[in-house]
């Protein structure tokens, strides 16, 4: 039987993350002081104590998923993928499980991108939303008409799968946006636990400066 492995994005953290692996596993451990010394802070602090509020903000979300999906690859024994993938974040963490990248440089880039796209974060307040069950193409619409009515940025950003659409923007334009979905038909509209606009051009700035770290890696 072959074997594929999908990685997390930001959204899948929750407090405690990880805290059985490290009591558990002097690998895992290992792993986390590592990424403490890169990072140059308690990452495994936050993760284990720290409130859903303290793992929301970008430069700590990013790399507690990322640290978390790796050790938790890392104590499968005998994981050999047939094929990784990742969503957004998540992309990092399946360079590092199928070899193409150490973890050690995976750990600087994610901390990069945090801190860019925290950034980039600050300047407009920003979020995500995902629509559950309206038609893709509808929210399309409505996500257009919202920002050519409102002057917000409101756009689709992560096709997740039928049924699911999440859109991406400012914070007032999504609630707008929210709003018209709902009364459209859709099922639901949930604001996600992020710390901004992600996949939109709200993220121009981040985008820039984590090519330029890739590129000198």
């Amino acid at each position: 039987m072959k074997q594929a492995f999908i990685f997390p994005g930001q959204g899948a953290q929750f407090p405690g993350m990880g805290k059985t692996h490290y009591d558990n596993s002097a690998f895992s451990k290992k792993l986390f002081e590592q990424a403490n010394e890169i990072l140059g802070f308690d990452i495994a602090d936050i993760m284990f104590n720290g409130t859903a509020e303290d793992l929301k903000q970008t430069k700590v979300t990013q790399p507690a998923v990322f640290l978390h999906s790796v050790i938790a690859y890392k104590s499968i024994d005998n994981a050999k993928p047939d094929m990784v993938a990742g969503h957004s974040l998540g992309e990092f963490s399946a360079l590092v499980a199928n070899g193409t990248i150490s973890f050690e440089d995976a750990v600087k880039l994610v901390s990069i991108r945090a801190h860019a796209m925290q950034k980039a974060c600050e300047q407009t307040p920003s979020t995500m939303a995902a629509i559950i069950n309206l038609a893709d193409e509808k929210v399309e619409e409505i996500c257009a008409k919202v920002q050519e009515d409102s002057g917000e940025v409101v756009v689709a950003a992560n096709y997740n799968c039928p049924g699911q659409l999440v859109i991406s923007g400012s914070v007032k334009g999504i609630d707008i946006a929210c709003e018209i979905m709902k009364e459209a038909g859709a099922k639901r509209a949930l604001v996600l636990p992020v710390g901004g606009a992600f996949h939109s051009p709200l993220m121009l700035p981040a985008k820039e400066e984590l090519a330029a770290a890739i590129d000198a890696t």
